[in-house]
């Protein structure tokens, strides 16, 4: 059941003893909540309206709040990589003729919400040239995105991983 804008925010609690609007907000990984009892407010209905005020406040109140800037993450390991490589895999494009071409995948993210990519092809260039054309680009893109010593910083977050 989609929920309406109308009760954006708000979610209605009814488990064991406990039963009233519950409302929630969220600024900078910081959360603002509040519970509007049934019974405390003098009824359903009553509780409701309350929390719709709260939760128009408190947008208010976030509004006024300056967001942080969120930090990229940057993924260090991934247990369906095959290649030993993030952003590399080796994959089969199908042309328009329907004939099928193996090649290597790389895909990166220069800012958040876009995603590149590009291939080389395992007939053109062979398989260890293709797959090593792959790791280079997709290196390059990585450095270009977050400054030349991206791997030297990596290299620090997976050994801390492993020593860990």
């Amino acid at each position: 059941m989609a929920r309406s804008k109308v009760n954006k925010g708000i979610s209605r609690i009814d488990s064991g003893s406990t039963h009233g609007w519950f409302v929630r907000g969220y600024r900078n990984g910081k959360t603002y909540s509040k519970l509007f009892s049934d019974r405390k407010s003098g009824g359903k209905g009553k509780a409701q309206k309350l929390a719709k005020a709260y939760r128009d406040e408190l947008n208010e109140e976030l509004e006024a709040i300056p967001k942080k800037p969120r930090q990229r993450r940057i993924v260090i390991s991934d247990s369906r990589n095959t290649t030993g490589e993030l952003g590399v895999s080796r994959t089969t494009k199908v042309g328009p003729n329907g004939t099928k071409h193996e090649c290597y995948s790389v895909s990166w993210r220069p800012e958040p919400g876009l995603q590149k990519c590009t291939s080389f092809s395992i007939k053109k260039y062979g398989e260890k040239k293709s797959f090593k054309m792959a790791v280079e680009h997709r290196r390059k893109m990585m450095r270009e995105i977050h400054g030349p010593s991206f791997y030297k910083k990596l290299n620090k977050q997976l050994k801390a991983r492993e020593a860990s």
